[in-house]
C-alpha cells in the first residue's frame, strides 16, 4: 500500500486515482466488481462509498451500502434512514441491517463489533458477494497501536488492522489504512456531501477515546500517526514471519479434527521453544473457542508457565479446556461456555458455536419422520448415554459433550462426528451436517505486508 501522506498533503481530497491505486493492492477483482460498502454515516465511511462507487462504475461494476443499525440510541434508526436518502442521492443500493436480540450488560462495544462484523459478511456471503469495504484509516490504526502497546501486545497484535481479512467467506478490504482522517473530511467536503458525527467519539469512557486523546498529546513530540503506521508495518512483516513459522510446527505437531479439537504431539511440546509452544497454543484457543480475537499474550504465557512446570494436568481458557496427558495435549470446547441450542428447520443453514450446521429437506414425504421442531445443540452426558452402545468410534472423553447434535425434543437423532442417525424401525432421521468452520483458520493465511 502506498506510503502515508506528508503533513503538507493531509487537507488535501483523495483522488480517483489515488484510491484506484489503493484498490490495486488489495486486488483480484471481477471483471464488473460488485462491492458491499459497510457505511456508518460518519465522514469516513461516506467518503470510502463515495470513493468505491466511482470506482466500480468506471469498470461497470456496482455498489450495496450496508448500514448496522445497532438500537444502542434512541436516533439510530433515524439516523441510518438519513444515510439511505444520502447514498440513494448519489445512485447508491442502501441496506439497514439491525441487530435484534438482548444486549449483554458489559462488553458493549466488542459485543457490538462482532454483531457488526457477523451481519455484514453474513448479508454478503448470502448474496454470493466477494468484497466488503470497511472505512477503517491511518488515524485507526494508530490508535490500535497504540491501545496494543498498552496492552504489551505481541507482533501480531502490533501489526495492527491488516489491509484485508478473510470473514465467513467474504474478503473484509480497507483500502484507506494509508490514508489520514483529515483527508477523507476533505474528500467530503469537495463533494459537498454531509455526514454524522457519532457522540460516542467523544465519551472518554472508552478506550479507543482515550487513545485518540494521548496520539494528538504524542504528536507535539513528532511522535505522529505515520510513525505508529510504520511500526505496524514492521510488526506486520515479522508477524508474517513468525505465521510460517507456526505453519511449519503445525505441520510437525498438530492432529486438527473436523469435530472441533486438537492434539498437540507431546514429543514435539517437549523440545520446542518457549515461543513456539505459545504462539501453537495462542493459535489453537482462538480456533477452536468460541472468540473472533486473539487470546491476550499475558494471558497465554501464564498457563504456558504453570503447564511447564508440571507433567500432566487440566485448564480452562478462552473458551477451551486443555489437557496435558502422557503422549498428546489435548485442546476441546470447554462445555460450559457453549451457546444454547438453535431451532433448524429442514431445507436451512446455520452456525451453532463453531459449526455451520445443515438439514435435509424431506424428499420422501411419504416416510416417517421424527416430530418437529429440531433443535441444534451439544451432545452433552445425556445424549452420550443414549448413542454410546451404537458408535463403532468415538473422540476422547472431554470432547464428546460438546459435539454438535441435532435433536427432536429429548431424543438425539444424529451426532456426524459419531457417524450416528438414530434408525428406529419405520422412522428416518433427515440428513444433518455440521461442518468445523472456525471465524479464523488456525494457521492464517501467509499475507503481503503493503
Amino acid at each position: 500500500m502506498p506510503s502515508p501522506t506528508t503533513a503538507a498533503e493531509t487537507d488535501q481530497p483523495l483522488t480517483e486515482r489515488e484510491f484506484a491505486g489503493l484498490m490495486a493492492s488489495l486486488a483480484p477483482f471481477e471483471a464488473a466488481p460488485v462491492l458491499a460498502v459497510a457505511v456508518s454515516g460518519g465522514a469516513d465511511s461516506m467518503a470510502l462509498a463515495l470513493l468505491a462507487a466511482s470506482w466500480t462504475r468506471r469498470r461497470r461494476g456496482r455498489v450495496h451500502a450496508l448500514t448496522v443499525d445497532h438500537g444502542l440510541r434512541p436516533d439510530s434508526r433515524r439516523e441510518a434512514r438519513q444515510v439511505g436518502r444520502w447514498l440513494r442521492q448519489r445512485g447508491l443500493r442502501h441496506h439497514i441491517l439491525p441487530w435484534q436480540g438482548a444486549k449483554p450488560d458489559s462488553g458493549l462495544q466488542a459485543a457490538a463489533r462482532d454483531a457488526r462484523y457477523a451481519l455484514l459478511t453474513d448479508w454478503c456471503r448470502r448474496r454470493g458477494l466477494l468484497h466488503l469495504l470497511t472505512a477503517h484509516h491511518l488515524d485507526d490504526q494508530a490508535e490500535t497501536v497504540l491501545m496494543r502497546l498498552a496492552r504489551r501486545s505481541g507482533l501480531a497484535g502490533l501489526a495492527g488492522i491488516p489491509a484485508a481479512t478473510p470473514r465467513s467467506g467474504v474478503r473484509v478490504l480497507r483500502p484507506l489504512l494509508s490514508v489520514p482522517r483529515s483527508r477523507l473530511h476533505a474528500t467530503l467536503r469537495r463533494r459537498r456531501q454531509a455526514w454524522l458525527e457519532d457522540p460516542s467519539n467523544n465519551d472518554r469512557r472508552f478506550a479507543r477515546t482515550r487513545a485518540r486523546a494521548a496520539l494528538a498529546e504524542l504528536c507535539d513530540t513528532g511522535v505522529d500517526a505515520g510513525a505508529f503506521a510504520a511500526l505496524s508495518r514492521t510488526a506486520a512483516q515479522a508477524s508474517v514471519d513468525a505465521d510460517a513459522r507456526l505453519a511449519r510446527d503445525a505441520a510437525a505437531a498438530v492432529r486438527l479434527s473436523p469435530a472441533g479439537f486438537a492434539e498437540v504431539c507431546r514429543p514435539w511440546w517437549q523440545a520446542a521453544t518457549v515461543d513456539a509452544r505459545r504462539d501453537l497454543l495462542a493459535a489453537l484457543l482462538r480456533t477452536l473457542g468460541p472468540g473472533v480475537y486473539p487470546v491476550r499474550r499475558a494471558r497465554v504465557e501464564r498457563l504456558l508457565r504453570v503447564m511447564l512446570a508440571v507433567d500432566r494436568g487440566q485448564w480452562t481458557l478462552a473458551g477451551c479446556r486443555v489437557l496435558l496427558q502422557p503422549e498428546a495435549i489435548l485442546l476441546c470446547r470447554e462445555t460450559g461456555r457453549l451457546p444454547p441450542p438453535i431451532i433448524l428447520h429442514p431445507g436451512t443453514e446455520r452456525l451453532w458455536d463453531r459449526f455451520r450446521v445443515w438439514l435435509a429437506r424431506d424428499r420422501q414425504p411419504s416416510r416417517s419422520l421424527p416430530t418437529p421442531p429440531y433443535a441444534v445443540g451439544a451432545l452433552g452426558p445425556s445424549g452420550w448415554r443414549q448413542v454410546r452402545d451404537q458408535v463403532a468410534f468415538a473422540p476422547p472423553a472431554a470432547v464428546r459433550p460438546a459435539l454438535p447434535a441435532l435433536w427432536s425434543g429429548s431424543h438425539v437423532l444424529a451426532v456426524p462426528h459419531l457417524d450416528y442417525r438414530r434408525a428406529d424401525r419405520g422412522l428416518r432421521t433427515p440428513q444433518f451436517s455440521a461442518i468445523h468452520a472456525p471465524a479464523q483458520a488456525f494457521v492464517p493465511a501467509l499475507r503481503r505486508v503493503v
